[in-house]
């Protein structure tokens, strides 16, 4: 799966901030783009491992499937 993340140059703390729009929420940041860029990409393995983890069935005829992306 490849995501799009926006990068933007942190004035104040001389490093960056990064977020990624698919995933509302999902902000990090580092001293370096490469730095952030390694943030970003644990924080999105993070947050989607919680959205994954919220996934139930509300009824019985409904049933709970992985498929991978």
């Amino acid at each position: 799966m490849r995501l799009k993340v926006v990068i933007r140059d942190d004035k104040e703390d001389r490093g960056y901030n990064v977020s990624c729009p698919a995933i509302p929420g999902c902000h990090s940041q580092g001293d370096t783009i490469e730095e952030a860029l390694e943030n970003i990409t644990e924080a999105i393995e993070g947050c989607l491992e919680v959205l994954n983890e919220r996934a139930k069935v509300t009824s019985s005829i409904e049933k709970i499937a992985e498929v991978v992306v």
